[in-house]
């Protein structure tokens, strides 16, 4: 067997396996739960399918444009979010979409916003992701980001077991922009700002380098490419507010990820006879019932799992479904040190480069756009922190990936 026919099979294989395990999960979730679960579950098929072959990473987006000032990924990011905004603001303005009431990620502006945004914006320079980029990197195959995501959910119990102290610090009660100034002014001011980051990028890139970075060219097309990919960062940005979008329609609420990350810790933690529920944290309604009742009903994971999947099934009609299980010492050191500072600072910030600042910022939450500058400055020294774990990361110009 050839070097190159056997990547192929493994993926021809994986690809029936994504495919099963999505169905399977789909009829499974719809008989357990209910069709509005499994259609939740489906979307998260369609995120991990959109960010893997968009490769739609934060991550790698922040982390050219600080070391080399190429903005193109940062800019897809402002259009993304122009668009989320134009949709969210109308619904959450009147409260309701399709006639079912939907409320906004918002929530208080606070030091525990700034410290655990900056933390888990080292943590993503380190680990090698951010909370959806772990999950769809370990969906395609990556046996590193397996590790992150392990010590992601480890380092999000250990913050929720003082989270109350972190949120009893200095703060702000939740601001929405939209409850603020109305759905116009809302629009007009967020669409401001998004022009001013995406100028921002532009004019350091030509400084720079003298012109903007292309999007690189793909033979394949139609269905071809829309299968195996790689696909615009446009089109990323564009399918991820629509799911987010349809996420809103459906949970009554937008996409996030991190709070689930926490209950898939917990409850191994309960197993082994760590008793959590007296926590603060796993005392609110919410969180205690996600505790208690069995992962089919929580929707953040359902939707987790979906990821996964949905980056699985898309890295294997790439043909790019490998696991490499051979981690550098030094590599594996920052994959744990990463994950923890991703676990523990999402929950200090209410939710992450989604929850926090996606959802955030398209639900009109101030707490997004401070999640955005602290997460920002965290990333500037998690990338001067790299060297130190990556010694043989070339200083070259980077290419956009999940990680």
């Amino acid at each position: 067997m050839s070097a190159i026919a056997a990547p192929l099979e493994r993926s021809n294989v994986s690809v029936w396996i994504a495919l099963f395990l999505i169905l399977a999960g789909s009829v499974a979730t719809y008989q357990i739960v209910s069709l509005n679960q499994a259609l939740l579950f489906l979307i998260g098929g369609a995120l991990g399918m959109t960010l893997y072959h968009a490769s739609f990473g934060f991550t790698s987006s922040w982390r050219v444009f600080i070391k080399e000032r190429r903005g193109r990924g940062l800019r897809a990011q402002m259009i993304m979010l122009a668009l989320a905004v134009l949709l969210f603001f109308p619904a959450l303005g009147a409260g309701e979409l399709f006639g079912h009431p939907v409320k906004g990620n918002v929530n208080p502006v606070s030091m525990s916003v700034m410290i655990g945004a900056f933390i888990f914006g080292i943590g993503m320079q380190l680990g090698g992701g951010c909370a959806s980029g772990t999950l769809y990197t370990v969906g395609g195959g990556s046996a590193r980001m397996l590790v992150t995501l392990l010590f992601f959910c480890i380092g999000s119990l250990i913050a929720t077991s003082h989270i109350d102290w972190w949120f009893n610090l200095p703060h702000l009660e939740p601001i929405s922009l939209v409850k603020s100034f109305g759905v116009v002014p809302a629009l007009a001011l967020s669409f401001t700002i998004f022009a001013l980051i995406a100028w921002l990028s532009i004019y350091f890139e030509k400084k720079r380098h003298g012109s903007l970075e292309t999007e690189p060219q793909n033979q394949a097309e139609g269905w071809t490419r829309f299968l195996r990919g790689p696909w615009p960062l446009i089109w990323g940005g564009v399918l991820l507010t629509l799911l987010n979008f349809a996420t809103l329609a459906l949970a009554g609420r937008p996409w996030g990820v991190t709070s689930a990350l926490a209950v898939w810790a917990a409850k191994p933690a309960v197993w082994l006879g760590l008793d959590v529920s007296g926590w603060a944290y796993w005392q609110q309604p919410g969180n205690a019932k996600a505790l208690a009742q069995s992962l089919w009903f929580d929707i953040t994971s359902m939707m987790n799992f979906g990821i996964m999947l949905g980056a699985l099934l898309a890295a294997s009609l790439a043909g790019k479904f490998a696991p490499n299980f051979n981690i550098p010492k030094r590599s594996l050191m920052a994959a744990i040190l990463g994950g923890l500072l991703l676990g523990y600072g999402a929950r200090l910030a209410y939710g992450c480069n989604i929850g926090a600042y996606f959802s955030g910022i398209a639900s009109g939450s101030l707490h997004g756009w401070l999640w955005l500058v602290f997460a920002f400055i965290g990333n500037s020294v998690g990338v001067k922190l790299r060297p130190t774990f990556f010694p043989d990361e070339k200083p070259q110009p980077e290419k956009l990936t999940g990680c």
